[in-house]
């Protein structure tokens, strides 16, 4: 097996193979010093934990009120996933098969203001939350995500779509099949791919975002994981060993999430840039 090996495939493995272990090494500092005393942490960060301190997970668990933090972050989550897939996917499609003049102006629309900051219109859009009574409430928070998240994924749902072959509506509509069925019943399961890549994208930004929560949510029974592990850290005090064991609970479940399904992005980018 080594045969196949030429010198500098070799090299170039073992390169990647130490920008791995980089990438990694922010995991050994989390995991090593979430099992650490406070001392401990603060008179040696990289060595090797002398003794196992569990209880800062179970401090942890109970300081953060993890079961209601994981509760509304995965309520907001799984929530704003959904309906912007869903919404994204079925807005990119109308765009690319009705091919009309405001259907282009309104695309480009979606794109130019990807290229917007969002600090230049984070004043603006808490004022419109207010205004609309949103303000401290999941559904607030949701819709902000759902603005927020939809000019991406309509440009990615607009590039797959491209490479779907219209003979196979046009044939299901022959069959009877109507506009909604064609959607439904053809097109989103052919979009399968790029549907999983903009899940998986959204699920890790929606689920590690700590600004907009921040600025909507206020109330302690409502906050978040980025919210509830952001409480350990004031403005004189820093509770790395009760932080640290809280950033491991609130990354587990996305961590998991995004092995199982990181090779779909690989696949829906790709096939989606069959066709411009």
């Amino acid at each position: 097996m080594l045969k196949r090996y030429t010198g500098r495939t070799l090299v170039v493995e073992i390169i990647m193979a130490l920008i791995g272990l980089l990438f990694l090494s922010p995991f050994y500092f989390l995991f090593v010093n979430s099992v650490k005393p406070f001392g401990e942490i603060m008179s040696d960060s990289a060595s090797w934990p002398k003794v196992f301190q569990w209880e800062n997970y179970s401090k942890a668990w109970e300081l953060t009120q993890f079961p209601q933090a994981f509760t509304n972050s995965l309520m907001i989550t799984v929530v704003s996933v959904a309906i912007l897939a869903l919404i994204s996917s079925m807005a990119a499609y109308r765009m690319v098969r009705s091919n009309t003049w405001f259907n282009r102006v309104l695309f480009m629309l979606l794109i130019a203001s990807m290229v917007i900051p969002f600090q230049t219109i984070m004043m603006p859009l808490l004022r419109v939350v207010n205004e609309l009574g949103l303000n401290n409430t999941r559904t607030g928070l949701i819709m902000t995500y759902l603005g927020l998240g939809a000019p991406m994924a309509v440009f990615l749902f607009h590039g797959f779509v491209k490479s779907i072959p219209l003979e196979i509506e046009e044939a299901a509509t022959v069959d009877g099949c109507t506009g909604i069925g064609v959607f439904f019943r053809i097109v989103l399961p052919m979009m399968r791919p790029m549907l999983m890549t903009i899940i998986v994208l959204n699920c890790l930004w929606v689920w590690n975002d700590y600004l907009l929560p921040s600025l909507i949510l206020q109330r302690p029974e409502m906050r978040t994981i980025p919210l509830a592990t952001f409480a350990f850290f004031g403005q004189y005090t820093k509770q790395w060993d009760i932080a640290l064991p809280a950033l491991v609970l609130g990354i587990a479940p996305i961590v998991v999430f995004f092995l199982f399904l990181q090779r779909y992005i690989v696949e829906g980018i790709a096939a989606g840039s069959v066709k411009g």
